[in-house]
């Protein structure tokens, strides 16, 4: 493999463990607010009279974003005349009606910006809401946002999993995270069926928009572009409106243009504060500034730069804490290799897996199956505990530790170590003396998943030969949306005509993704809906980490498998991948196997973005799941195995599947 093929996987891997939404759906009761009625009603025509040339009929713009995050996984993404009676009644749980979804298209050119267009209905066919504080209930407005959505499950149209409430990001309005994602700002279009309907003015004192202190005023009939930016509001018509969207949640925290100082300082003032885990990671955070602050001042370049932070992170024991790739970095420090894969036992001991040939294990005269005596002069489990992997940090230390197996054999290039190994098949031990290639073969051997052909579907699923059992592999839960919907549930259709009589679930090299596609995956497994957790964040006004109003659930899906599941797990299934298992435990669903737990890695992603001087990226954790009796969910810990199957020579060899083999075993016993 050529360096840049390196450099271009590599961008790809770091990428795993991500667990985000980026387009964040706001909680709120259903309870009426004052002087708020709302009915769908049939379209009551304009009044007739002479046409007006700035009528709004079509309405363009870009769609700006900075997530790393927002093209990952859209299949078929467009834009909505999104119909905000869900936020006039503070409605989480409202659906957006079939027959009032007017979409337009998203355009992609080459250097991935995004443009979209609407054309708007003659009548929109959205929910009338009499807002206008005047006591007399009349039929009222429309209003909408225009907002960018992205297809999943059903037809082209949104279904109540594709999403539902109301839009803070990629939107027309702009929200506030901090206060129930109430629209603060931004532009709404509305829709009047006459002259005779009012419209809010300003947000009033509560500084809330459609509240009972609403000041209000009479509003055009037809289509009307309110600019919530201005005081009093702005309303105004325009044939062909020019209309960009807002990133809003989704943003990336921008320091690029800062010294590397005033970036740190920036970075740590935030991120310490937002870090949703401090208490468990017995973290003090004054004591980590003291002692790096000076060393960021005293930074000259951007490798020192990389450099430094990388080392800061490591300080913080959070799988999704991570920076961006630097390749001259890595290979100076890990670009060298001895064409030697090695794994370790559950007895402790470390055996060679395979040698590449013609690289310097091959030349050395190291043998696959061969064991591991000592390394570089010090006994291997010893050297191993002093290797710090490129790829950390890591949420626990069983996740760590198989990285430290993984990157023993990761040195600079041209270093010398001696290793003390024993053949299989002889009963002496030999030592020899290796000088590093550069060669990253042997690292791709231990990557996630690396050895799957790159032409094989991200879900693939079939019945075992002799067992009969049903299996469905699940490599990750970012990657087109619309296509794993599809094909998960085209694999749980196919269970249930076969009569499968139980499904092996394998989840050991899923890298994570979306969370809520990974929710409505284990609702087809469920008949009944189950609070999974709440989800806690740092509220800037309070100070405080509080719970949202939009825990994690699990809701039945159209199809549902009854049968008994086994799900195989460990340290590379990593974010959403270990809720999906979690949520498998729910009620003893399932049973969960692995040689070890899953990743440990918890905390929700997309808003701890961070973009730093030098193209430098930065990710921390913002969100902090919890059971509703107060216990942090997952992190530090990962999802861990009802059943424990040791790593055997054969396994470790791959000359058997233990942990598959088990799987069956154990669901055949609950069949009979």
């Amino acid at each position: 493999m050529n360096r840049t093929s390196f450099i271009l996987l590599i961008a790809i891997l770091l990428t795993i463990g991500t667990s985000c939404n980026p387009k964040p759906t706001p909680s709120n009761d259903s309870s009426t607010v004052p002087g708020v009625t709302s009915t769908l009603l049939p379209p009551i025509p304009v009044k007739p009279g002479e046409a007006n040339p700035d009528e709004p009929v079509f309405i363009s713009g870009a769609i700006p974003y900075t997530s790393p995050f927002f093209l990952a996984s859209t299949a078929e993404p467009f834009v909505m005349l999104e119909d905000e009676a869900g936020f006039v009644k503070r409605d989480q749980e409202f659906e957006f009606l079939l027959q009032g979804q007017a979409i337009g298209p998203v355009e992609i050119d080459e250097e991935d910006k995004l443009t979209y267009y609407l054309s708007l209905p003659a009548i929109p066919q959205g929910t009338y809401v009499d807002v206008d504080n005047d006591d007399t209930e009349d039929l009222g407005i429309q209003v909408f946002a225009v907002a960018y959505w992205s297809n999943t499950w059903g037809g082209p149209f949104l279904e109540e999993r594709d999403g539902k409430g109301w839009s803070s990001a990629y939107a027309s309005t702009i929200t506030n995270p901090e206060d129930d994602y109430e629209i603060t700002g931004g532009t709404l279009v509305v829709w009047s069926p006459d002259e005779e309907q009012g419209f809010p003015t300003d947000f009033g004192a509560d500084g809330k928009l459609f509240t009972a202190d609403d000041p209000t005023g009479p509003i055009p009939a037809g289509y009307n572009l309110v600019d919530l930016n201005q005081k009093p509001f702005k309303v105004y018509k325009e044939a062909n409106t020019k209309l960009d969207l807002i990133e809003g949640a989704g943003e990336v925290n921008d320091y690029s243009s800062l010294s590397y100082e005033e970036a740190f300082q920036k970075l740590f003032e935030k991120a310490s504060r937002e870090y949703p885990f401090t208490e468990e990671k017995s973290l003090d955070w004054e004591v980590l500034y003291s002692e790096y602050l000076p060393r960021f001042k005293e930074v000259g370049s951007s490798k020192e730069f990389n450099r430094l932070l990388r080392e800061f992170s490591y300080r913080i024991p959070d799988g999704h804490v991570g920076v961006s790739f630097d390749p001259d970095i890595f290979y100076d420090e890990h670009g060298g290799g001895f064409g030697l894969v090695l794994g370790e036992l559950s007895d402790g001991r470390v055996l060679v897996k395979e040698v590449l040939a013609d690289l310097p294990a091959d030349r050395g005269g190291i043998r696959a199956e061969a064991e591991i005596i000592s390394w570089n002069g010090k006994p291997v489990s010893e050297a191993v505990e002093e290797v710090v992997p490129f790829f950390g940090p890591y949420s626990t230390q069983h996740a760590k530790h198989r990285g430290q197996v993984d990157f023993l054999t990761r040195v600079p290039p041209e270093i010398e170590i001696e290793i003390v190994f024993i053949n299989p098949e002889e009963n002496q031990e030999k030592n020899v003396v290796l000088k590093a290639d550069v060669e990253y073969d042997s690292l791709f051997k231990i990557l996630p998943g690396y050895d799957q052909d790159p032409l094989a579907l991200p879900i693939e699923g079939n019945i075992l030969d002799e067992s009969g059992l049903g299996y469905i592999r699940i490599n990750t839960f970012q990657d087109d949306y619309n296509l794993l919907a599809r094909l998960w549930e085209r694999n749980i259709q196919n269970l249930l005509d076969n009569e499968t009589p139980g499904l092996i679930l394998d989840l050991r090299n899923n890298s994570g993704g979306s969370g809520g596609l990974a929710m409505d995956f284990a609702g087809y497994l469920f008949d009944e809906e189950f609070l999974l957790h709440e989800n806690f964040y740092y509220n800037e006004i309070t100070g405080l980490f509080e719970k949202n109003d939009y825990p994690t659930r699990v809701k039945p899906a159209p199809l549902l498998f009854e049968g008994p599941v086994a799900v195989l797990v460990g340290p590379s299934c990593v974010s959403a991948c270990e809720f999906f298992a979690y949520a498998l435990q729910h009620e003893n669903r399932s049973i969960i196997l692995g040689n070890y737990p899953t990743a440990g890695a918890a905390g929700e992603v997309g808003l701890g973005q961070y973009t730093l001087p030098d193209e430098i990226s930065m990710q921390f954790p913002t969100g902090r799941p919890e059971t509703s009796d107060g216990k942090v969910v997952i992190e530090g810990t990962g999802v861990i195995p009802d059943i424990t199957v040791p790593v055997t020579e054969e396994s470790l060899l791959e000359q058997e599947d233990t942990l598959l083999e088990a799987a069956i075993q154990a669901l055949l016993q609950e069949i009979e």
